[in-house]
């Protein structure tokens, strides 16, 4: 469900201190480390700015059994931004089916085919329907039981805007090695989401321990390929950082090892647009420290 970012070549310049309690690692390189850091946080600007990217989407409207109809008029069910043709068609949602038909005259594609009659997978299915109309490209998402539209705008005032997302100074001290300790059989937990009524499940195959500046802490991972996806808060969330957490990934290196870089702790979707569903961070994930490291809030108008 969610990507991994593997940029985790700056391992070859960890060397873990000796002794049988070895739980921060030291970063024999810090000029290389830092590059490494500040090249990622570059390329994590870069993703947000493409076409596919968070900063892209403007609308997420939802669908009602029966016929919805589209467009910029107001007196579809569905309002378009103005840009989008005044009437564009219609979205039949019935027995877990969405089924579009254009308006006579109005320009949909698919894959740069036109299209004027086709049912749409959504983004629970493979091989996901992407439809384009002018500037604007939508497709269906699934979310619980319900049904919408998730809209973007390739050319959103938003993608220009934002020309960095403010964040910490890279520190050392926050790149710290972990344990998994492994439940003898991996938990499900359920997770809330700014969207009411909709909650999102994960794996969790044990609980992440590590020190951070002499501080026993602990965080429950979530499954997620070969590596971990974590959502977590902390005594900066809602005054620097992000008032809903923040994600980070980790992944066991070549030797087994689970390297945390804080650094690396980004803001969700949800930070940027509020047309994102984003999975926000179960109790045992607050961590009683100020985590002065990775993304700061982003203000977006």
């Amino acid at each position: 469900m969610h990507r991994i970012y593997p940029s985790l070549l700056f391992m070859a310049v960890l060397l873990v201190s000796s002794g049988c309690n070895r739980t921060s690692p030291v970063i024999t390189d810090e000029a290389t480390y830092t590059k490494s850091i500040e090249e990622w946080q570059h390329q994590r600007l870069e993703r947000l700015k493409t076409k596919n990217g968070w900063l892209s989407l403007t609308g997420l409207y939802w669908l009602e059994p029966g016929e919805n109809s589209f467009g910029s008029d107001s007196l579809n069910k569905i309002i378009f931004p103005e840009k989008a043709d005044a009437f564009g068609g219609t979205l039949l949602l019935e027995n877990g089916k969405v089924t579009l038909t254009v308006t006579e005259g109005v320009e949909i594609s698919s894959n740069d085919s036109l299209v004027t009659h086709m049912v749409l997978k959504n983004d629970h299915q493979e091989q996901t329907t992407h439809l384009q109309q002018g500037d604007l490209a939508w497709n269906i998402i699934l979310r619980g039981d319900r049904y919408g539209i998730r809209l973007r705008d390739h050319k959103h005032p938003r993608i220009d805007e934002l020309d960095h997302i403010p964040t910490y100074p890279i520190q050392t001290s926050y790149v710290v090695e972990a344990r998994l300790e492994p439940f003898e059989s991996p938990l499900t937990m359920t997770v809330a989401t700014p969207l009411e009524g909709y909650t999102e499940s994960y794996e969790v195959p044990g609980i992440l321990k590590f020190k951070l500046r002499g501080k026993a802490l602990e965080l429950y991972p979530f499954t997620s390929g070969t590596g971990y996806f974590l959502v977590i808060a902390d005594e900066t969330t809602g005054l620097d950082t992000y008032g809903a957490g923040r994600f980070m990934y980790a992944m066991p290196d070549s030797t087994g090892r689970i390297i945390l870089d804080f650094n690396k702790a980004y803001n969700p979707p949800c930070a940027f647009s509020p047309f994102a569903t984003c999975p926000m961070p179960p109790r045992e994930n607050f961590m009683d420290v100020a985590i002065e490291a990775g993304e700061k809030s982003v203000h977006m108008d």
